[in-house]
């Protein structure tokens, strides 16, 4: 259900030359199509037939009609017969939903005994895909390109990953993202041109001074507080100093207060995700860690220390990702484990660390913290499941942004009875040394968003649609060449700035 709001809309290309009984069968095959796709079960958006358009007139309309359909998410375009594409040029130039080019054929094969010249006539996406992508690529327009047959499951696989990614985009255009204080002081790569990235990306940053949230935390009520401490009773394994009459019981009931004030603060804003920074906590009494944990997994973006970015990204993989069963959350590079090709990076944070991707029953504790000078803060313990996932994150590198995406592998991380706060233990790909290698070169962050159920074809998608550069740190990365793309990135973006 996390999809039932929007819809894809399918556009059939044809042209009138062979008459009208050729174009009622492109419409009768089209929505013989539309209605296989919508029916097998593996697209998580409705697709809904829009018709066949056979002029310019036609398909601008459509085009714009697409536009201002707040339902619709994207376009999903496929030349039936031959659609001459200089009629297409309006229509795609006004086009600002994200546009998929289904490289696909109403029949499976070719029928050898019976085909005629009606039949070839009628039936060229052969070429007619090319004649339409010729002019998508002159026009520099973004899209992504599918081929394969409709009713094959490993194209429609492709056609759910982009309708996830333009799912999550058209969540991304209203993001509002409130930051309680600013950036950790000195710290260079979690800031950003915030004015760039709402042109860009749709983000919007607000801050917001902590007394605000104070403000609000002072009006929640004593029953709100008991009825979710009742809820961490039901959800987690609560600790005995947590528990009513524990030593820690009354942090548990503060962080409760914290978590409702929060969640009331950004629903009042309509805001989608927000930082925290544990140098600005006057008037509360520790640092929510476990409001961050826990709104997180409900969908907010969250980024620690001001990190808006992250807080963004957070939430456009989470929204990509619902219905999917193995999680995402923030994390951040900890500490090294040199250990041949065994060695490691120890994901976790002081606290707000995702329990989506628990390998079990999260834990709630009270344990000090040495940074931020408030209370002992609660917080869920456990070590994350472990497989292999996708680490991202955005940098801006002044002339552009940059989506850095490492494949990594999730192993068992062995126990810290020192240390409880939530963690994964990961090797980035292809290796050790050359993923931390890479991901430096490329100007990584230290916080990373990451998903167990997304792979590198959803970023791709993403960035495809945002028009940012992305680089991918793989099983196949080697340093060299890796050093080589970095290079003609670098000049690519700085002519095409001059040229611009």
């Amino acid at each position: 259900m996390a999809f039932e709001n929007f819809e894809v809309w399918f556009v059939t290309g044809a042209q009138l030359l062979y008459g009208g009984d050729a174009v009622i069968a492109v419409d009768g095959h089209s929505n013989e199509m539309v209605k296989g796709l919508n029916e097998s079960g593996n697209l998580p958006v409705k697709i809904v037939y829009k018709g066949t358009v056979n002029s310019a007139e036609e398909v601008t309309r459509t085009l714009k009609a697409a536009n201002n359909e707040p339902r619709c998410i994207g376009v999903i375009a496929w030349m039936h017969t031959f659609s001459p594409a200089k009629m297409w040029i309006h229509g795609l130039q006004e086009l600002r939903k994200p546009l998929l080019h289904f490289h696909t054929q109403y029949n499976k094969e070719i029928p050898w005994e019976t085909m005629d010249m009606d039949f070839m006539n009628l039936n060229q996406s052969a070429h007619g895909d090319r004649e339409f992508g010729h002019i998508v690529t002159r026009m520099r327009k973004p899209r992504k390109v599918v081929v394969g047959h409709w009713q094959d499951t490993e194209a429609q696989a492709k056609i759910a990953v982009w309708m996830r990614v333009a799912a999550a985009w058209a969540d991304a255009q209203d993001m509002r993202i409130v930051r309680f204080g600013d950036q950790m002081n000195n710290v260079a790569v979690t800031d950003g041109d915030k004015v760039e990235a709402e042109l860009r990306l749709g983000y919007h940053v607000d801050y917001y001074p902590i007394a605000d949230l104070v403000a609000v935390q002072r009006e929640v009520t004593d029953a709100e507080i008991d009825a979710l401490v009742s809820e961490y009773e039901k959800a987690y394994d609560v600790a005995d100093d947590c528990k009513a009459g524990g030593k820690f019981y009354g942090q548990v009931r503060n962080a409760a207060r914290e978590e409702i004030a929060l969640r009331r603060f950004l629903d009042a804003k309509g805001a989608k995700a927000f930082t925290t920074n544990f140098d600005d906590l006057a008037g509360v009494d520790q640092l929510p860690g476990l409001a961050c944990q826990r709104l997180m997994a409900e969908g907010y973006g969250f980024g620690a220390e001001g990190d808006w970015k992250t807080a963004a990204l957070y939430r456009t993989m989470w929204f990509m990702g619902q219905g999917l069963p193995r999680g995402c959350s923030f994390l951040e590079d900890y500490t090294l484990n040199f250990d041949g090709k065994k060695s490691a990076i120890l994901q976790a944070h002081m606290l707000e660390v995702c329990p989506l991707i628990a390998e079990h029953k999260p834990k709630l504790e009270v344990h000090p913290l040495g940074i931020g000078g408030k209370n002992d803060p609660a917080r869920l313990v456990f070590t994350s499941k472990q497989g292999a996932g996708v680490a991202a994150t955005i940098v801006d590198l002044g002339n552009r942004f940059r989506l850095i995406v490492n494949e990594v592998e999730c192993i068992k991380s062995k126990k810290l009875p020192k240390l409880p706060v939530a963690s994964a233990l990961w090797i980035p790909q292809p290796d050790f040394a050359t993923g931390a290698a890479a991901w430096i070169l490329a100007g990584g962050t230290h916080h990373t968003s990451f998903s167990y159920d997304l792979t590198a074809e959803y970023l791709e998608d993403f960035a495809e649609i945002a028009g940012i550069e992305m680089v991918v740190i793989d099983k196949n990365t080697t340093i060299p060449e890796f050093k080589k793309e970095l290079r003609m990135n670098e000049v690519y973006y700085l002519l095409n700035k001059a040229l611009c």
